[in-house]
């Protein structure tokens, strides 16, 4: 009866795969993506064919290189996307009605060279979530408040998550790891494009950072707060880095992933407490200045203990 029922709606259950794929260029963190058929962003994405394809994760591998030629390193598993109403950014056999679930993953590689795929690209995470970098005291985060402010209005529910999340008042701390609640109080209010396009209404043309396929701005903002989260406790920024490097470009890729400007002694001092560099005995000639001390990344400890992360010692 319950199949029966669900050909006669056209319902149905097709499976997909997205790919959060994060790497540094320029001191910038930047994201892999495609375009969908209007022409924005996408993260890589593509179906998952239970007959064919032995793993989810064998599947991401294959479609992402098919897609933009790129091939993944690290992966790790972020989160199952099924909300009603998710559009499919590509093309997918299956029932016109089809839910659309979506499972998401996070990718790190330290080396972002241009894709081979003409519809690839290096988007930076800033264009995307430009209210997520806090080095830059500019007029969005204005913009943003009185906007979030005149949406909480009276009711002291929403202005007790617009304070929380958007550190508005000084008691305030803000916690660079909330980036999906962020973008989706951002929604709630109206206040960037996904929510107006999702209503069928035309999209606001001072909406902040770029648009993004189906919910993919959704799932970036759950890969990014992941990574910025297990940084600090897992050696995941090394994923990022070159091979040898100093320790200035290590404290900047630091900062371009978590949008903070980090105290630069602190920093330091904080790196040396866990043990996971060691100085290399080169120097580099690249700083443009006085030639800095190359280091490594050492790697796990031998004993099996779990490798810690990186101090963020903010400046205040």
């Amino acid at each position: 009866m319950g199949d029966r029922a669900a050909k006669a709606t056209g319902q149905g259950v097709r499976i997909g795969l997205s790919a959060v794929v994060i790497a540094l260029i320029d001191r910038r963190a930047v994201v892999l993506t495609t375009r969908d058929g209007h022409g924005r962003p996408a993260l890589p994405f593509g179906p998952f064919d239970p007959a064919r394809d032995r793993t989810f994760e064998r599947a991401l591998r294959d479609f992402v290189t098919a897609q933009t030629g790129f091939r993944l390193g690290f992966v790790e598993q972020l989160y199952t996307f099924g909300d009603a109403g998710r559009e499919a950014p590509r093309a997918t056999p299956g029932p016109e009605q089809a839910r659309e679930i979506s499972v998401g993953y996070l990718a790190l590689t330290p080396e972002a060279g241009a894709p081979p795929s003409a519809d690839a690209r290096w988007t930076p995470v800033g264009d995307l979530f430009p209210w997520e970098d806090r080095r830059d005291d500019g007029p969005l985060r204005v913009r943003l408040a009185d906007g979030l402010m005149a949406w909480a209005g009276d009711d002291p529910r929403r202005l007790a998550r617009v304070e929380a999340l958007f550190a508005l008042t000084p008691d305030r701390r803000w916690n660079e790891e909330r980036v999906l609640e962020r973008y989706e109080l951002l929604y709630e209010a109206g206040l960037v494009a996904e929510a107006s396009r999702d209503e069928d209404r035309p999209e606001p043309q001072d909406a902040p950072g770029l648009a993004m396929a189906s919910d993919h701005r959704r799932i970036l903002a759950t890969g990014l707060g992941r990574l910025r989260s297990k940084m600090k406790y897992r050696p995941v920024l090394f994923d990022l880095t070159p091979e040898v490097f100093t320790l200035s470009e290590l404290q900047s890729a630091a900062e371009a992933v978590s949008g903070l400007s980090l105290h630069k002694q602190n920093f330091r001092r904080g790196v040396e407490r866990t043990g996971l560099v060691e100085a290399t005995g080169r120097l580099s000639a690249a700083t443009g200045g006085r030639p800095a001390e190359l280091f490594r990344f050492v790697g796990a400890d031998p004993q099996g203990a779990p490798a810690p992360g990186l101090p963020l010692p903010a400046q205040r």
